[in-house]
């Protein structure tokens, strides 16, 4: 951390003036146009570039993600049939062959066991909530006699959870560099989701190695328990983490995912009969808020169907505690006031909306209207916090603002244009509530080539980062 530094001609925040911006002890301490000639530290001539607050992705499962990264890439695959076949082209190495990222929604085959080669397969689809196993890799796993390998929801937690793991430090390498990876696009902290014991995981990562971001560490359900036994509080530093991590929220589930066709809807699935899949019933759902709530942990809840957000605005209200809902995806046009309840969160990720937009308009058909509706959560006065939901989307939270503000990722028309953020909400979203750099805050800052402002909103995406300050410190540093 360096304790003196003064970033010279800086512009600071969206189209704002030229100063001087002084950073001491891992604060903002002045924003002037002048110096003192005696001033002692670092001085560095930014000529003009923009500092605006570091970013914070609310969204991420950073194990996962530091996986994701070294994992067969998926995505392109049109069909069940293409998805072996890029499995089984990447393939190298002992153990189980893992590829992530397909989208089954839309394939015109039906997943099955007897379409994998032998070999350990394990194919994870991009949102996390179906894996794919070969006969082999079911065995692993303790499902040898699964009759189609497709594990949905918990089933497929638990599969993922029994496969072997890699070396725990190397693990915690892949994570960290993904960590600094996120630094150099402007990210000082991120809020993991990661299905762990995130405190312990944390606290042993920056005890042994240099990690670029302050982490939020959630508390997955299984771990109440033994949460509510250590005290930990949500919002409270991790002791013995340098003021790097914070206790984060409790993580439940309502619901599943559009794209596995479990999140829990109003309407049916298209031919079906079928609604979605509630992951706990309401009184489970609110009992377990509750106690959480008495033990000093916010409740983060997944809820991306309209009858699973319904439900859960409805445990808030009840049970009156602060908290989070994480995804609402798609959600009732009177529930929309409902979000701006005083300590709510609404935890989005733009990016999915150009993602799951053809799925969207197949399985939530007439609806959509409502769907990824950002626009009308802030004009209802809900609280946006973005996050990726890495892998799921890159953790990189531009491509979340850029979706946010143009509705699209690709050459297609805007989709839903009347639900398009204006930038500076975006960035505010992005930046974890942080609207501006002012004397007084956490030196957690971004320096970019360009001012957002004053480029294409399709450019974003390509934006410049260079540098990133956390507490003061450069944890990325390219042109300054």
């Amino acid at each position: 951390m360096s304790s003196r530094l003064v970033l010279l001609n800086a512009r600071i925040g969206l189209g704002g003036p030229i100063r001087h911006l002084v950073i001491e002890k891992g604060r903002v301490v002045d924003v002037s146009g002048l110096i003192d000639a005696d001033f002692r530290g670092e001085r560095i001539d930014v000529q003009g570039a923009t500092v605006l607050p570091g970013l914070y992705d609310a969204h991420v499962h950073m194990v996962q993600w530091a996986q994701a990264r070294r994992r067969i890439d998926l995505s392109p695959a049109r069909s069940a049939r293409e998805a072996v076949d890029l499995a089984v082209a990447g393939r190298s190495g002992d153990g189980p062959t893992v590829g992530y990222g397909f989208r089954d929604a839309l394939w015109p085959d039906a997943p099955d066991t007897s379409m994998f080669p032998p070999g350990a397969f394990v194919l994870v689809s991009n949102d996390l909530h179906t894996a794919w196993l070969s006969p082999e890799a079911l065995r692993l796993v303790g499902r040898g006699d699964h009759p189609t390998g497709v594990l949905r929801e918990q089933d497929c937690y638990t599969a993922m959870a029994a496969l072997p793991p890699p070396p725990r430090e190397e693990v915690d390498r892949w994570v960290v560099e993904a960590a600094s990876a996120a630094a150099a696009r402007g990210v000082t902290g991120v809020l993991d989701f990661e299905f762990a014991d995130t405190v312990t995981d944390w606290s042993r990562r920056v005890a042994e190695h240099r990690v670029d971001v302050r982490v939020t560490c959630a508390i997955t359900r299984i771990l109440l328990d033994q949460a509510i036994h250590a005290g930990l509080r949500t919002g409270e530093e991790v002791a013995g983490s340098g003021g790097l991590l914070e206790v984060g929220p409790l993580k439940l589930f309502a619901d599943g995912s559009l794209n596995t066709r479990t999140a829990y809807c109003d309407h049916p699935y298209p031919g079906t009969g079928d609604r979605g899949l509630l992951e706990l019933p309401p009184d489970e759902l609110r009992a377990t808020m509750a106690r959480a709530a008495a033990h000093g942990l916010h409740p983060a809840v997944h809820a991306i169907g309209d009858s699973a957000n319904a439900l859960v605005l409805d445990a808030f209200e009840e049970l009156g505690c602060p908290g989070r809902i994480e995804h609402a995806q798609l959600v009732r046009s009177d529930d929309f006031v409902r979000f701006a309840r005083p300590g709510l969160v609404a935890g989005v990720q733009p990016a999915h909306g150009p993602d799951d937009r053809d799925v969207a308009e197949i399985h939530w058909r007439g609806r959509t209207a409502r769907a990824y509706a950002y626009a009308d959560l802030l004009a209802a006065g809900a609280v946006l916090q973005f996050g990726s939901d890495a892998p799921v989307a890159p953790l990189d939270p531009w491509d979340g603002i850029a979706s946010a503000v143009t509705r699209t990722d690709d050459d297609r028309p805007t989709w839903h244009p009347e639900q398009a953020v204006p930038l500076g909400a975006a960035l505010t979203a992005a930046c974890g509530g942080r609207s501006g750099v002012a004397r007084g805050d956490r030196a957690d800052l971004m320096v970019l080539a360009d001012d957002p402002c004053a480029i294409a909103p399709e450019g974003l995406r390509r934006i410049e980062v260079v540098a990133t300050l956390l507490r003061g410190g450069f944890t990325y540093r390219n042109g300054v």
